[in-house]
């Protein structure tokens, strides 16, 4: 804990000045000057952000923030009026030359105006604590900088600069507090989130603790990629039922755009992060995350019990649901997530003929705002050609909970 290396300090410092006669003129300021230097690193490194802002930060709404100095309680008990931290943007640029001063520099200027940016470092009797809290902080604008080759603005990491400068007591010693947060995506309008949420999730999942800010891997190993998507998605559409071993396979086609390799050819391979989010697909206007992320929209929004209960099978391919249901009786059908549509589940079905021959049909892709209309369930109980859910629940049985509450006890 700090406070306990803190008192480890000032025994140290005190038995140092007890025998200063003994260690002499040429002695004693080197390890006084030493002392110092420890107490400011101990001291910097006390300063913490403790509610982060939000990582994709749009410009004219309010955001909220705060910063606890742990050591604040100790050191400023006597300080005559609380000190004040302020709030800065600052590029990747800014970030990286503070972190190789270790946050010795003085920022030359902001690259955004954020108006409500200086808030008093307090310090709670009750808690303990000594926090300065954001409350009502507002991006007005930023400043781009110059981007790297085909870089987009959802690419461009900043990061909000929390500093302040305290004089510690009894020493009087002046130090520079500084702390950056979380990189930041800004955007200015809405349809920019879902490349900016891109960003923010690559960043925070392949990037290394102790690093330059904002260095991250271009490529990932793909079963770092599948632990991130099942995290993402069950964090996302607050289920603890997570994706398969199947869904990582057709998602590994998809990504790759291989359909010929076996899983375990696709548990060697690295993905980019331009075959996450910045190559279009095959036949597609979308990139794999953008598609993705439709589909984690859409089950959040309207799928989360179906998912939960596994009736979706979700991430399978039409070719491969073709394969499954051409055997099965007529009206034997799943659900899968649309494939030409963002945040479309379809159903497919089999027909099957006097003849004995087999039909598998798909029907339109249903959005959030058709299941917003009429409920999944009671769109399955409505289509007569639909009998058993994949690979034989009839349908009552597996969807019938999810019928509306009228139908329910009229049955």
């Amino acid at each position: 804990r700090c406070e306990n290396l803190l008192e480890v300090y000032f025994q140290l410092q005190q038995q140092v000045m007890a025998a200063s006669t003994e260690l002499g003129p040429e002695l004693l300021p080197r390890l006084v000057e030493r002392f110092n230097e420890v107490l400011s690193s101990l001291v910097k490194s006390s300063f913490l952000v403790e509610k982060q802002p939000p990582q994709v930060l749009k410009t004219q709404t309010k955001f909220q923030a705060s910063v606890r100095f742990l050591l604040g309680p100790q050191l400023l008990k006597a300080a005559p009026k609380p000190y004040v931290v302020r709030a800065d943007m600052v590029t990747e640029k800014q970030a990286r030359e503070l972190e190789l001063s270790n946050y010795s520099n003085t920022l030359s200027e902001s690259t955004g105006e954020i108006l409500h940016n200086t808030v008093a470092l307090e310090t709670n009797p009750t808690s303990g604590t000594c926090c300065a809290n954001f409350k009502n902080v507002l991006l007005k604008k930023i400043k781009r900088c110059e981007r790297k080759g085909s870089e987009s603005v959802t690419e461009e990491k900043c990061a909000v600069l929390f500093s302040t400068n305290v004089a510690l007591t009894p020493s009087n010693v002046s130090i520079q507090l500084q702390v950056l947060s979380l990189p930041i995506v800004v955007i200015v309008h809405g349809n920019q989130d879902n490349n900016a949420k891109a960003t923010v999730l690559w960043d925070n999942a392949f990037s290394d603790i102790e690093r330059v800010p904002f260095v991250v891997a271009e490529r990932v190993p793909w079963d770092k990629m599948c632990d991130t998507l099942n995290l993402k998605f069950m964090a996302e559409v607050q289920t603890t039922k997570g994706l398969l071993k199947e869904h990582y396979f057709f998602l590994a086609q998809k990504i790759f755009n291989d359909h010929s390799a076996s899983p375990e050819d696709f548990q060697n391979r690295h993905v980019s992060w331009a075959q996450f989010n910045k190559e279009i697909l095959p036949g597609r206007g979308f990139t794999f995350w953008q598609w993705f992320d439709g589909v984690l929209d859409l089950t959040k929004r309207c799928l989360k019990s179906y998912w939960s209960d596994r009736l979706i099978m979700g991430f399978i391919s039409k070719q491969y649901v073709c394969k499954l249901l051409s055997m099965k009786p007529d009206g034997t059908f799943l659900l899968r997530f649309s494939d030409s549509e963002i945040g479309g589940v379809t159903i497919a079905y089999v027909i099957r003929g006097k003849d004995g021959s087999s039909q598998v049909e798909n029907i339109q892709p249903f959005s959030a705002k058709d299941l917003s209309i009429r409920s999944l369930g009671d769109r399955i109980r409505d289509l007569e050609q639909l009998r058993n859910l994949y690979p034989n629940t009839p349908k009552d049985q597996a969807f019938g909970s999810h019928y509306n509450s009228e139908w329910r006890g009229s049955g």
